[in-house]
């Protein structure tokens, strides 16, 4: 079983970035990601054995909880930068509380054996990939003749996080986990 946590985004918030991707799909040839399937990644697992599913959802149901707390997404750029660019994203304002939860993960998936990330926590919405070295001068031009505020997708309140396993390019929530005490 292929595994990661990550909060998921609301629908109305979804809806602004398919507008978005809609608009650019047409200018480049890129991979361009389901908007169905975006998320906000908090601890990639990758391969799990289906017999330790239940001791996994017990350690993630043992993080702290932050409380609810408030995600914005605002902003695009490449990685690993504009000049050889591979993936196109849609940026995550890291604020305390989703830090916290991304290292209380990080630290409860360790303890299990889950190899720790070996870089920082740069949360973003992959919105498209470039898997061949593609013509992007079209998308650039869209891009510049966006308004700023063209790129200020909103702001949703973060109440759970999920544990999701990934298998041919769907998503399935396994397990739920709220963010604030009941």
């Amino acid at each position: 079983m292929r595994l990661f946590t990550a909060i998921e985004i609301p629908p109305e918030l979804k809806q602004r970035l398919r507008a978005f991707v809609d608009r650019l799909r047409p200018a480049a040839r890129l991979t361009w990601s389901p908007v169905e399937n975006l998320h906000v990644s908090t601890k990639f697992i990758g391969e799990w054995p289906e017999s330790s599913l239940t001791m996994l959802k017990a350690a993630l149901a043992g993080v702290p909880t932050p409380g609810i707390f408030e995600i914005c997404v605002r902003g695009i750029g490449w990685f690993p930068n504009s000049k050889n660019p591979r993936v196109f994203w849609a940026g995550i304002e890291v604020n305390d509380a989703l830090r916290k939860l991304a290292a209380d993960t990080e630290e409860a998936t360790a303890d299990l054996g889950v190899p720790r990330e070996d870089r920082g926590f740069h949360p973003h919405l992959t919105l498209a990939r470039r898997r061949d070295p593609a013509p992007l001068d079209k998308l650039r031009q869209v891009l510049e003749t966006l308004s700023p505020d063209s790129t200020e997708f909103g702001t949703f309140s973060a109440t759970s996080f999920f544990l999701y396993l990934s298998a041919g390019g769907k998503y399935t929530k396994l397990q739920e986990f709220p963010l604030a005490s009941v």
